[in-house]
């Protein structure tokens, strides 16, 4: 049985914290996401105890959750944040975080998003193509501002990860070759309204081996050398995020695993100076979150066995998207024996692709209460309105309290933006 720290059976019924999920269902409905404030307490400090003593800004990755409560608490207590859109910046901003401890990453960035990035006073824009490098300086000149800026290098690290969540590779959209970023430096060097900070990589998410990292951290303490025999000197290292979580039975690595290697090969080369920043999504959120879905059908046939849930894609596109695996507690679990038909849950969308997981045996009726595990991180944030389906509630557990931190939308809010002809 996986389930994560924060939800846990008491009495016989699946809690997060202190509160019980049907209780939740009954109150809130279902499709219901469920978020533990404490669990993300815990994440956060798992990332300050690595960094005691030393340099360390914990930018969160907030693609990975971006309700605007999860992203006040990270800011009240001290996270930076990664970003990747001028909308995720006016989030920042409303959820009261620092525009100055944040990062912005993407492939992408449009004049307006840099523009308001300038004025906002972001810490650093991670540079991920000479183009872009070019843009920002035009940007930054007319505005009469100086853009701190980071180069996004590709060390053509492979993170033994998903392809579709592998950024590291030659064949990656994200950075540029590491042989060329001396090049690209030099040309930054030239452009007055640049002001050179940092170096950046980011080489995949779900990683659940210390090796890659420190592959990529050979290439990258060698291109600080270089670097610095040219005359850039660089005031932050940022190595990305991409810790992996337990969906089933991984064995993961912590922030102290990671960081006390990374801290010991950059003292050996004189480098401890450099404050490290980190990007971390999913090791921040995604074992913070359960899906709550309830089964309105079992439908059993020659070769398959269905349970219809409420929850579909368009609440958790994960698993049709990336194949992933997520775990299924019963809220109010039945005993198992061999004799249990194994069902694969399904949601309504009109789609072969809708599933939620497949082959699981579970003791069901038409009616059960259903929680899909670690469904903190890449859940919510992907989820669309498709088959014209209200997004579900969110809502926060601190110990016996919870707080809606997004009603469920309603049918008429989804077209309420459109117009009919005339």
């Amino acid at each position: 049985m996986t389930v994560a720290p924060h939800f846990q059976f008491q009495n016989d019924t699946l809690h997060a914290e202190q509160l019980a999920l049907n209780r939740l269902a009954d109150e809130f409905g279902t499709p219901l996401y469920v978020y533990s404030r404490q669990a993300l307490r815990d994440a956060w400090e798992s990332y300050r105890v690595a960094g005691e003593g030393r340099k360390l800004l914990v930018c969160y990755g907030m693609k990975a959750n971006s309700n605007l409560a999860v992203l006040q608490e990270f800011a009240r207590l001290g996270t930076g944040f990664d970003i990747v859109s001028g909308g995720e910046l006016a989030r920042v901003i409303a959820a009261g975080g620092d525009p100055g401890k944040v990062v912005f990453s993407g492939v992408g960035k449009q004049v307006w998003e840099i523009e308001a990035a300038l004025q906002a006073g972001v810490k650093c824009f991670n540079i991920e193509s000479e183009a872009e490098l070019e843009r920002v300086a035009q940007v930054a000149a007319r505005l009469n501002r100086i853009a701190p800026i980071s180069l996004r290098v590709n060390p053509d690290v492979d993170a033994r990860t998903h392809p579709y969540i592998s950024t590291g590779l030659k064949d990656n959209k994200f950075g540029v070759p590491i042989e060329d970023a001396p090049r690209i430096y030099a040309r930054a060097q030239q452009l007055p309204s640049l002001n050179i900070v940092g170096v950046d990589c980011h080489i995949g998410s779900q990683i659940t081996e210390v090796s890659p990292y420190l592959d990529a951290l050979d290439k990258l303490i060698k291109l600080i050398l270089t670097l610095k025999d040219q005359g850039v000197d660089l005031h932050h290292l940022d190595l990305g995020g991409g810790l992996g979580i337990r969906y089933t039975d991984e064995t993961l690595i912590t922030p102290t695993d990671l960081l006390s290697k990374v801290f010991v090969a950059l003292d050996a080369h004189g480098l401890g100076h450099l404050e490290i920043v980190l990007e971390p999504g999913r090791s921040m959120v995604g074992n913070a979150g359960v899906l709550l879905t309830r089964v309105e059908y079992l439908k059993h046939g020659e070769t398959k066995n269905f349970a219809i849930i409420d929850a579909a894609m368009n609440d958790l596109i994960r698993p049709t998207l990336y194949d992933a695996w997520h775990s299924v507690e019963a809220v109010q679990p039945r005993a198992v024996t061999a004799d249990t038909p194994k069902y694969d849950l399904v949601g309504p969308i009109c789609e072969s692709g809708d599933w939620l997981a497949r082959d699981r045996q579970l003791a069901l009726e038409q009616g059960d209460l259903l929680a899909i595990m670690s469904a903190g991180a890449y859940a919510f944030t992907m989820a669309s309105q498709y088959n014209t389906r209200p997004r579900a509630a969110e809502v926060l557990v601190d110990g016996d309290q919870v707080h809606v931190i997004r009603p469920r939308e309603t049918l008429d809010s989804l077209f309420a933006s459109e117009r009919l002809l005339p």
